[in-house]
């Protein structure tokens, strides 16, 4: 891969970037080659080439390209309470943020899980994977933490309850986008919501401490 030695070569870099994304939606990844790719960019498959030796380091880059996106529209309000952080955290990692991202939500999800198919026969794909889920994993485990604190939440254990709200988030996201049905998502938020209003807080109000 050729060095991004200044603003073009970034443009570039971001454009090679943008015609994967497209390239991968359309075809999916059993069907992604450097051609599609190349179909989706405004110069010469070549170009691709200079930047990227092969498909492979190609995509391990744009798997943290999507990650990197992913993560900035996850992105909590660490002046909302607690309780309110984990509900909008919730809604972002289920619909995407309150203001438009910089991909369709869905579309990015179906992307990313495009890649996860792989991750069990591509040892790079999976430490990126691993990295985002333990950086998610320890968002929740601190907000939990700090309402636990507060005495705003039960005197729960972070971890598991954390792990909980994951598997219920990433199941829903597959389900939804496999499945293709609208209800999966917005049928989990309110689980979660119900979760967290009847079983994390505490009934009476933030204790004394």
């Amino acid at each position: 891969m050729g060095p991004a030695s200044d603003g073009e070569d970034v443009d570039t870099q971001e454009a090679i970037m943008r015609a994967t994304y497209s390239a991968l939606c359309k075809h999916g990844y059993a069907n992604l080659t450097m051609q599609a790719i190349a179909d989706e960019f405004d110069k010469t498959k070549g170009v691709i080439h200079y930047h990227y030796d092969t498909k492979e380091a190609l995509l391990v880059a744009f798997l943290e390209y999507l990650l990197d996106a992913f993560n900035r529209n996850i992105a909590v309000d660490e002046d909302e309470a607690p309780d309110e952080r984990l509900l909008t955290l919730f809604e972002t990692l289920l619909f995407g943020p309150p203001e438009r991202g910089e991909f369709d939500h869905w579309e990015l999800m179906i992307a990313l899980l495009e890649i996860r198919t792989e991750a069990p026969y591509d040892e790079e794909f999976r430490r990126q994977l691993t990295h985002n889920y333990e950086t998610v994993e320890a968002t929740l485990v601190a907000i939990v933490e700090d309402g636990v604190e507060r005495g705003l939440f039960r005197d729960v254990d972070p971890e598991l309850a954390a792990t909980l709200f994951l598997t219920c988030l990433n199941g829903a996201r597959i389900y939804q986008v496999t499945l293709r049905r609208d209800d999966v998502a917005q049928l989990t938020s309110d689980a979660l919501e119900t979760i967290v209003r009847d079983w994390l807080c505490h009934p009476e109000g933030p204790e004394d401490r």
